[in-house]
């Protein structure tokens, strides 16, 4: 089924149906067809693309292409089945796109009050309501998010925002929008702070060393193509960096840990 779905997003026949308004860069909702299957998708081509001071223009589709392949090489399904191919705007990402119907409606990350913060959640952040009242920004402590915690460390992602944690009925958590991954100097902002400095569990320590020997094989060769020589470096450079310190990371100073806004 996976590899059907891989097949209708790089063959099928593309038509788009709107543009998501909220989205920095041009992010596009279109209908796939091919062979009797059918789905959505969302299309970001490489020309809709805002210029950005610290990542080169025109690389946003293929780190997010990048991004999906690593996530397919830990086994964990993090990012929906992504593609690159052309389209009515020219070349771009192509990604499955997660029904409305399948979301749940409880988040997994949220601004919750100060007293109320429910069990099993990890706060943080403080934060006060436009009365003044106590809030705190908290997640679910549930393993799925823990994993994506260490995916976002792998590949440096700048930009994890609440919002871009899609959490479905059947119980899986995916995570869209890796453009802006895999620089060389450290950039991770993120809402999932709460496993910050705590030992990682032995299975994701286990799939990290598997990856990170896949980096110089394989694995490293396709993403050669997507991303520089240099970052897929510095991709190995903080699993190492993870797996010799077998914590979760922190915030690195001077940078700024928490996207805006977080959700």
């Amino acid at each position: 089924m996976a590899a059907d779905v891989v097949d209708l997003l790089a063959h099928g026949s593309l038509s788009i149906e709107g543009r998501l308004v909220d989205a920095s860069n041009t992010t596009l909702r279109a209908e796939l067809s091919l062979d009797g299957m059918s789905a959505r998708c969302v299309y970001k081509p490489v020309r809709g693309e805002r210029p950005l001071w610290d990542f080169p223009e025109g690389t946003l589709a293929g780190r997010e292409f990048a991004a999906y392949l690593v996530s397919e090489a830990t086994g964990w399904g993090i990012v929906p089945p992504t593609v690159l191919r052309d389209g009515p705007l020219g070349p771009g990402m192509c990604q499955l796109w997660i029904d409305e119907e399948r979301q749940r409606d409880e988040p997994l990350v949220d601004f919750v009050p100060g007293r109320r913060i429910p069990p099993g959640w990890h706060r943080v952040a403080a934060a006060r309501d436009e009365n003044g009242r106590p809030y705190v920004l908290a997640h679910a402590g549930v393993p799925q998010l823990a994993r994506m915690a260490v995916y976002d460390a792998v590949i440096n992602n700048a930009d994890r925002k609440g919002g871009h944690i899609l959490s479905t009925v059947d119980g899986q958590v995916h995570g869209v929008d890796h453009g802006v991954s895999f620089h060389v100097e450290d950039k991770l902002r993120t809402v999932l702070w709460g496993w910050a400095g705590r030992p990682l569990p032995p299975a994701e320590s286990e799939v990290l060393a598997r990856v990170g020997r896949d980096l110089g094989g394989e694995l490293g060769d396709r993403l050669g193509g997507l991303i520089s020589e240099e970052e897929v470096a510095a991709t190995v450079a903080r699993i190492d960096r993870l797996l010799a310190a077998g914590l979760f990371p922190e915030p690195v100073p001077g940078w700024p840990a928490m996207p805006w806004p977080p959700i």
